[in-house]
């Protein structure tokens, strides 16, 4: 069965964990994990991509599989917006759900556990800054230098900071390569950047629903979602406290960008399921009243906002609001380094980071005489395919990891 209804998983927002892992899972057809651990590593004066500095950064960080004796087996898994390095396997026997990416990573699956050492590092401002599973620091963090949450003082992220805070978590553990590095959507945008940035590192890169900038369109996008929390009068120009911040506004933020994720054919098949109707008796009788499907929409970014920092929101908005892939003048320009043998899988029916994107760094280095295949996801998740329908194309990933 490819299609379950979200209406009968527990609530969630934004690519976030729990809206079809379940089902995922259940189309893996190989062992599990044992359970997962997560590490903390820990630097100081980190130096960023603008030329700032942090005096301390922890993130997180957790792997499957072993390492093997020349450290060169190797496969980085880096993730979407809203997720965090929880990639595979579970942290608890009975936590509700494994990992976003469990059916592709395990032992025979098509990142096959028993070949690889699977590694996966949270990126800097990660949205789930209240997660008793995430510790990475960001905005909400506390600033040594004045004792309390950085705030808006944080500096701007990137792309670039993300991998090099991961190249820095991958030193740490004596490795100085890797056999491949694949994500999805922003995970892709650091894949597709690793592989340019060190190109010595990466002779695989696997682009998963993503893309090799952010266009004039996609910059314009991102930019409602940081809007509604800008909008709330809670907000204070970042100064909110975590006992009074601008829930609705970051709720606002997740609600559109869950829809955004979503293709129109399977939204509507979720407004069936709550017998939804234009003509519905609460919204014709009172302008405050919601549709059933907006409130369905507003339960679920309710309930996982509880666990987020609107200020996160904001920081990562813009990492991928300046992303282009090398961090240069220009895409042609920063994709010139890249060595890797490159796999770009975007989805068919993705709304949000729509196949043209990933198709234009294809291209670009097809230009330029370097290796990559370019395969679509198909099916009715849009951008969501990518992470909860990625086993369509498992046998080409496991093709392309064994090469």
């Amino acid at each position: 069965m490819k299609i379950l209804l979200l209406s009968k998983l527990a609530p969630a927002g934004w690519l976030s964990v729990c809206l079809l892992i379940a089902l995922c899972s259940l189309q893996g057809h190989a062992s599990e994990l044992p359970l997962v651990k997560k590490h903390t590593y820990s630097t100081t004066n980190f130096s960023l991509f603008s030329g700032k500095q942090l005096a301390r950064v922890n993130v997180g960080w957790e792997s499957y599989g072993k390492l093997n004796q020349d450290k060169s087996n190797v496969v980085l898994i880096t993730h979407y917006f809203s997720a965090s390095s929880h990639a595979a396997g579970k942290y608890r026997a009975d936590d509700a759900a494994p990992g976003y990416w469990d059916a592709i990573i395990g032992p025979g699956k098509a990142i096959d556990t028993n070949q690889f050492f699977v590694i996966s590092v949270d990126s800097l401002v990660n949205l789930s800054a209240y997660s008793a599973d995430v510790v990475t620091t960001g905005p909400a963090s506390i600033n040594p230098a004045t004792g309390k949450p950085y705030g808006l003082d944080f500096p701007v992220v990137t792309i670039r900071d993300f991998v090099n805070i991961q190249k820095q978590v991958l030193e740490s553990l004596g490795i100085a390569k890797l056999h491949a590095v694949i994500g999805p959507s922003m995970g892709a945008m650091q894949a597709i950047d690793w592989a340019s940035a060190y190109p010595e590192w990466v002779p695989r890169m696997v682009s998963v629903i993503g893309s090799g900038q952010s266009d004039a369109w996609t910059t314009a996008a991102l930019e409602h979602w940081a809007l509604p929390i800008k909008l709330d009068k809670l907000w204070q120009q970042g100064k909110y406290s975590k006992n009074n911040p601008p829930t609705d506004g970051l709720v606002a933020a997740l609600m559109l960008i869950t829809q955004q994720a979503l293709h129109p054919h399977f939204f509507n098949q979720q407004g069936q399921a709550l017998d939804y109707s234009p003509l519905e008796d609460a919204p014709l009788n009172d302008i405050r009243a919601s549709h059933s499907i907006v409130s369905w929409l507003e339960t679920r970014a309710r309930a996982r906002a509880t666990q987020m920092d609107a200020n996160h929101l904001l920081y990562l908005v813009r990492a991928c609001q300046l992303f282009v892939a090398g961090h240069q003048g220009s895409l042609q320009q920063g994709l010139k380094a890249v060595q890797a043998k490159t796999l770009f899988l975007p989805a068919s029916t993705d709304l949000l980071l729509m196949p043209y994107l990933a198709q234009q760094a294809h291209n670009a280095l097809k230009k330029a005489d370097k290796s990559s295949d370019y395969t679509e996801l198909t099916g009715e998740l849009g951008h969501l395919e990518g992470v909860l329908d990625i086993q369509e194309q498992q046998h080409k990933l496991k093709a392309f990891l064994e090469e």
